[in-house]
C-alpha cells in the first residue's frame, strides 16, 4: 500500500523516535498513530480513531496542541517517552509538505518543564558502567533543568546506597551489560538502553571534553591515568552523549563536572537512609515525617534542593562543618537579619532552572520578566549581608553578582506582566523601541482612522446607516442597506449582497487596510526579533547567574537551618576530631515535632570508647574513657529505636552544619553511619528477615570503622532465640574488639547485659518502666543499668490483644519463671559466656509449647565450635543447617 507523503515523513520520525511514543504535529493536533495511538488511547484516555478507513486502516489518536504538558505529564508518568515532532515552517508559507522535525525526546530523566518538575527536588538522569570485572562502576548524574552534574567511581557494593541518596528517575545503561545488572540498580527506575561505543572511555572523555571547551579534564579534579576516574568519565560521556541526542538544543548550562569522591562525605548505605527516615517515610513515601521535612523552611526551590544535597552528603572535613556552622549561628544570633534575608529570597526566582531554559532555547517572556525580577532583588540581598563575619556568609556577598547590564536590559525592554510564550506579544514596554512604537501607533491609529473615514462617508454620500466593517474573506468593507443603494458612488466595487444590505470597497480602505493588516505582522515579527535579542542576551550572562544562583541556594539553606534552630531551640554543636559522642538532653527532631511543645522526654548519650590500638594490654581492666557501645533493653514501646534514631539523626545533622535538638552536644565527626532498624523493603522483595538482617549485619562488620556509628535495633530476632542471642552476642564483641566504633545496640536478649562486665567498653542502659496496680506507663528515660523485665505481656494488653490471651499469657509465664524456664531474665539460671565466646548451651531452654524428641540438627549445633567462629562464619553454618530442616 503505498504512503501519502506525509505518512512518509511520519515514518521516518517514528524511527528516530524508536519506543518513544511519537506526537506528530497536524496543524492544531498532535497525532498518534499505529500501536502508538493505541498506547495513547489508553494510558491517556484519549478517543481512538482510524486513518485511511478501508481495508487497510490506520490506528490514530490525538489532542490539542495547547494540551501538551497536560499530556506530556501522563506519559511521563506512566513510564513511556515521548518524542514531539513539531512543525518547523509556517503551513501557509510551506512549499509542499510541512517540514517536520522531532525537537527533543522526554522521558523521566530529561524534563525541563515546570509542570512536570517537583520545584524542591533535583530531577536526575544517571548512566552507569561497569569495568570488566564488575568491581567497580562508573556512575554519573545530571539534573537536566538545573545544569547540576556529578560523577564518581565506586565499588560494586556502594552502587545500591549512592542511587538512593541521590534517587535519579531515569538510568542510562549499555545495551551489552543490561542483562547482568543487578535487578535492584534499575527496579523502580525507568531505564534506557544506549549502544556499548556511548560508553567508550576514549570517546566519553574527547565529548566532555569538547562540551566544556578544554583539552583535557585534569582542570575539574579528573585524573585520565586513574583507571577509577576513567570508568566514572565514561558513565559521564554516556549521559551527555544522550542528552545531546534526544534534546537537539544548546546544554551550555551544564557548565561543570564535579567528581565525587567517598571520602569526602559522610558514607549512608541504603538500609540506613531509609531506615532513618530522612528524604521519605517507610509508611507511605512522604516527606511529611521526614528529617527533611522538619528542616526545610527554605522559601525558594534552589534553597530546598540544596538542603536534600546537604542531607544526601554530609560533610567529613570538621573545618567545613564549622564554616557552616559559622554562617548559621551568626544568622540564629542576629534574627532580623535572617528575617530580612528570607524576606528578599521570598521574591528570587528559579534562576537554576530559568538558566536552563534559556539555553535549551525553550525560555519565554515571562521566564526573561522573571530573571530581571531576580536581579532587580539583588542589590538589597548584598546590602544586607555587607560586613558578616562568618566566612561563608561573607563569600556569598562577595559572590553575588548583579549582572547590571543585563537587569537594566531586560527592565527597560519587558513589560510587568509578560506572556508565557513570545507568540502572544505584546510583552515589549512601550518606549523601548521606536521602531514597535511607530507601528503600534499605526494599528491603534487605524481604528480612528476607520470611525472618521465612515463619518465621512456618510457625509458625503447622505447614507446615514452606513458602517465599516471587516472580515477574514475581504477585509474591510463599507455596508449599505437596501433602502440607501440608490445613493452608493458609483467608484464603489460591490463585493458582496446579502438579504437587507450590501458590502462595498473602495481604493482607500484597501490602500489603508494594507498598512494596517503589515503593521500587525510587523509588530509580531518585530517582537520575535526583540525578543530573541533579550534571550541571546541573557544566554551569555548564564555562566554568572549560575554561579549567583549557587550562592542563592547556599544562603537560602543556611537560612532555613537557622530559622529552625531558633523556633525549635536547638544548639551548636561542638565538632570533634576525636571518635566520641557526646549528646546532653538529646531530642528526636522528628518525633519531637509532631508532639505537643515540652511533651518530648530528652536524653542524653555518652558514647566513645576508646580505639582498640589504644586500649591497655589487660582487657579485663576498665578504662576511663566512656563507653565505646551502649546496650539498651526495655520493653516494646518504651522508646530505644526512638533514642537510637535520634542519635544517629543528631550525627547527621551535626555533620550537614546544622545546629541539633539537645541542651549540648560534642560530636566526633564519622566517616560512616549504619542503621539497622526494619526490613520492610526487602521482605517485599522475598528476602527472610533473618536473611536481610545478617546481610546488613555482614556490610557493617565488614565496612565500619572505628570512626563510625553504628546503630542496631534487635539483631537476631529473625532467628531462634539460641541463634539470635549467639550471633548479636558476637557480633557485639566483633564491633567492640575488631573495630571498636560507637555503637548504639536495643536488644531484648537481656543475657547481653552481660557483657558489660566482661568488656571494659560496653555499658548497660535501660528505658525507665513504673508499674502501677498491675499497668506500666513507659517513661521514655534512658538510665544505667540494664532493664529487669520485658514487660511483652502488658505491652500485649496495651496493643489490644484479648483478656483472656494475656490472662492465660500471664499463667504460662508464672509456671515457666517457676520451673526455671526462663530465657529472658537475669534472674535465671544462666552461665554467662567468656570474652569472645558465644553463650553457654546452659542458659534456660528453647520452649515449645508441646513437648517433642529433639531435632537431629540440635546436635550438629551442639558440635559447632563457636569458641572459634567470626559471626559470618556461624552465618553461614547456620544457614547450611537450615537446609536439614
Amino acid at each position: 500500500m503505498a504512503l501519502s507523503p506525509m505518512m512518509q515523513q511520519y515514518h521516518q520520525a517514528k524511527e528516530v523516535a524508536g519506543d518513544a511514543l511519537l506526537l506528530f504535529r497536524m496543524g492544531d493536533f498532535y497525532e498518534l498513530f499505529y500501536d502508538d495511538a493505541k498506547v495513547a488511547a489508553r494510558v491517556l484516555g484519549l478517543s481512538l480513531t482510524s486513518r485511511d478507513k478501508g481495508e487497510n486502516p490506520v490506528a490514530m489518536a490525538g489532542f490539542p496542541h495547547h494540551q501538551l504538558d497536560q499530556y506530556l505529564a501522563k506519559i511521563i508518568a506512566s513510564g513511556h517517552r515521548a518524542a514531539i515532532c513539531d512543525q518547523m515552517e509556517d503551513p501557509k508559507q510551506a512549499k509542499g509538505i510541512v517540514k517536520r522535525e522531532i525537537t527533543r525526546i522526554v522521558s523521566r530523566g530529561t524534563v525541563t518543564d515546570d509542570s512536570l518538575l517537583d520545584p524542591a527536588a533535583s530531577n536526575y538522569l544517571a548512566a552507569l558502567i561497569t569495568d570488566g570485572d564488575a568491581q567497580q562502576v562508573g556512575l554519573a548524574w545530571v539534573d537536566l533543568s538545573t545544569g547540576a552534574f556529578q560523577a564518581a567511581a565506586l565499588p560494586v557494593r556502594d552502587v545500591v546506597d549512592q542511587l538512593a541518596r541521590i534517587a535519579p528517575t531515569e538510568i542510562v545503561v549499555s545495551d551489552e551489560q543490561r542483562a547482568e545488572l543487578p535487578a535492584e540498580w534499575l527496579t523502580g527506575r525507568q531505564s534506557t538502553s544506549r549502544p556499548a561505543w556511548a560508553f567508550n572511555q576514549q570517546q566519553a572523555a574527547e565529548r566532555l571534553a569538547q562540551h566544556f571547551g578544554t583539552q583535557r579534564l585534569d582542570g575539574f579534579g579528573f585524573d585520565h591515568e586513574s583507571a577509577t576516574d576513567r570508568l566514572s568519565l565514561a558513565a559521564a560521556g554516556a549521559v551527555l552523549e544522550y542528552l545531546t541526542e534526544t534534546q537537539k538544543a544548546d546544554l551550555s548550562h551544564i557548565a561543570s563536572l564535579v567528581p565525587l569522591r567517598q571520602a569526602e562525605s559522610l558514607e549512608i548505605d541504603a538500609a540506613t537512609w531509609r531506615s532513618l527516615e530522612v528524604t521519605r517515610t517507610l509508611r507511605d513515601g512522604s516527606r511529611e515525617g521526614t528529617l527533611l521535612g522538619v528542616l526545610d523552611r527554605t522559601v525558594t526551590p534552589m534553597g530546598a534542593r540544596r538542603l536534600g544535597s546537604w542531607l544526601a552528603h554530609p560533610l567529613v572535613d570538621a573545618e567545613k562543618i564549622d564554616e557552616r556552622l559559622d554562617a548559621v549561628a551568626e544568622l540564629v544570633e542576629h534574627p532580623q537579619l535572617t528575617s530580612a534575608v528570607r524576606d528578599v529570597l521570598k521574591g528570587i526566582y528559579d534562576i537554576q532552572r530559568l538558566a536552563a531554559r534559556v539555553t535549551t532555547g525553550r525560555a519565554g517572556p515571562r521566564d526573561l520578566s522573571f530573571v530581571g525580577r531576580t536581579l532587580a532583588a539583588l542589590p538589597a540581598l548584598k546590602a544586607k549581608l555587607t560586613g558578616r563575619a562568618s566566612k561563608l556568609l561573607a563569600a556569598i556577598e562577595e559572590q553575588v553578582d548583579l549582572c547590571p547590564e543585563l537587569r537594566s536590559k531586560l527592565e527597560a525592554m519587558l513589560e510587568e506582566a509578560c506572556p508565557l510564550l513570545a507568540r502572544e506579544g505584546g510583552f515589549i514596554r512601550p518606549g523601548a523601541d521606536s521602531r514597535l512604537d511607530e507601528l503600534r501607533e499605526l494599528m491603534s491609529g487605524g481604528k480612528q482612522w476607520m470611525a472618521n473615514y465612515q463619518t465621512a462617508e456618510i457625509e458625503r454620500t447622505g447614507i446615514p446607516s452606513m458602517k465599516v466593517g471587516f472580515n477574514k474573506v475581504f477585509g474591510y468593507y463599507l455596508e449599505v442597506t437596501h433602502a440607501h443603494r440608490d445613493k452608493v458612488p458609483a467608484e464603489y466595487i460591490r463585493k458582496q449582497t446579502l438579504k437587507n444590505a450590501e458590502r462595498f470597497i473602495t481604493p482607500e480602505l484597501k490602500e489603508y487596510e494594507e498598512k494596517v493588516l503589515s503593521a500587525e505582522e510587523r509588530v509580531q515579527d518585530l517582537e520575535m526579533q526583540l525578543f530573541t535579542e533579550l534571550r541571546e542576551l541573557t544566554l551569555r550572562h548564564v555562566p554568572r547567574l549560575l554561579s549567583t544562583a549557587e550562592c542563592l541556594a547556599d544562603l537560602d539553606a543556611l537560612a532555613s537551618l537557622a530559622e529552625v534552630a531558633r523556633a525549635r531551640d536547638y544548639v551548636r554543636p561542638e565538632i570533634a576530631d576525636a571518635p566520641v559522642l557526646e549528646i546532653e538532653a538529646g531530642r528526636h527532631p522528628v518525633v519531637e515535632a509532631t508532639e505537643a511543645a515540652g511533651t518530648f522526654v530528652p536524653n542524653d548519650t555518652v558514647c566513645g570508647g576508646v580505639a582498640p590500638s589504644t586500649r591497655a594490654a589487660d582487657e579485663s581492666q576498665p578504662t576511663a574513657a566512656s563507653p565505646q557501645i551502649l546496650l539498651i533493653t526495655g520493653p516494646n514501646m518504651a522508646g530505644k529505636s526512638t533514642y537510637i534514631r535520634q542519635t544517629a539523626l543528631i550525627v547527621l545533622m551535626a555533620q550537614i552544619g546544622s545546629f541539633v535538638p539537645a541542651r549540648k552536644a560534642r560530636i566526633g565527626v564519622a566517616d560512616r553511619l549504619f542503621a539497622r532498624v526494619g526490613a520492610s523493603d526487602e521482605l517485599a522483595r522475598g528476602q527472610s528477615t533473618f536473611m536481610v538482617e545478617m546481610t546488613e549485619a555482614a556490610r557493617i562488620l565488614n565496612t565500619a570503622s572505628e570512626r563510625s556509628l553504628v546503630v542496631l535495633d534487635e539483631i537476631g530476632r529473625g532467628t531462634s532465640t539460641y541463634d539470635g542471642l549467639s550471633l548479636a552476642w558476637s557480633i557485639v564483641e566483633y564491633l567492640h574488639h575488631q573495630i571498636g566504633c560507637r555503637t548504639l545496640f536495643a536488644t531484648h536478649y537481656h543475657e547481653l547485659t552481660e557483657l558489660a562486665d566482661q568488656l571494659p567498653g560496653v555499658a548497660n542502659r535501660n528505658v525507665m518502666v513504673r508499674e502501677h496496680f498491675g499497668k506500666i506507663v513507659f517513661l521514655h528515660q534512658i538510665v544505667e543499668g540494664s532493664a529487669d523485665r520485658s514487660y511483652g505481656i502488658h505491652v500485649a494488653q496495651l496493643a489490644g490483644v484479648p483478656r483472656a490471651v494475656s490472662e492465660r499469657a500471664e499463667e504460662i509465664l508464672a509456671e515457666l519463671e517457676q520451673s526455671g524456664h526462663r530465657l529472658d531474665t537475669p534472674h535465671a539460671e544462666v552461665s554467662p559466656p567468656h570474652t569472645q565466646t558465644a553463650p553457654s548451651q546452659k542458659v534456660g531452654m528453647q520452649l515449645t509449647l508441646f513437648e517433642t524428641a529433639e531435632h537431629p540438627v540440635v546436635e550438629k549445633i551442639r558440635e559447632l565450635d563457636l569458641n572459634n567462629m567470626t559471626p559470618l562464619q556461624a552465618l553461614a553454618a547456620m544457614d547450611a543447617l537450615k537446609k536439614d530442616l
